[in-house]
């Protein structure tokens, strides 16, 4: 591995899971509160357009990481309304 590659590794490692902290809250919690769904939608929706870029230049490195990055966000953006739901239940 090249330090080019060494750098794209870790910087897709930070970036994809850096909203799962936010996810790991809400799910410990078993909450919404203080969370704002809008970040991760907004973040989800545009790692689908780094995905079709990874597939037009045939980078399986950025695929990955915004595959599995979309997942989390969306994820967070599926707790939210589940637990918004809950709440507005209650």
């Amino acid at each position: 591995m090249d330090l080019t590659q060494i750098i794209g590794f870790a910087a897709g490692l930070g970036t994809t899971f850096a909203a799962l902290p936010d996810l790991i809250a809400m799910l410990k919690q078993r909450s919404s509160v203080g969370m704002n769904p809008r970040m991760a939608a907004i973040t989800g929706t545009f790692q689908i357009l780094w995905v079709i870029y990874g597939m037009l230049i045939g980078s399986s490195n950025i695929i990955m990481w915004n595959v599995i990055a979309v997942v989390i966000n969306y994820l967070t953006v599926g707790a939210y309304v589940h637990f918004r739901r809950q709440e507005a239940r209650s």
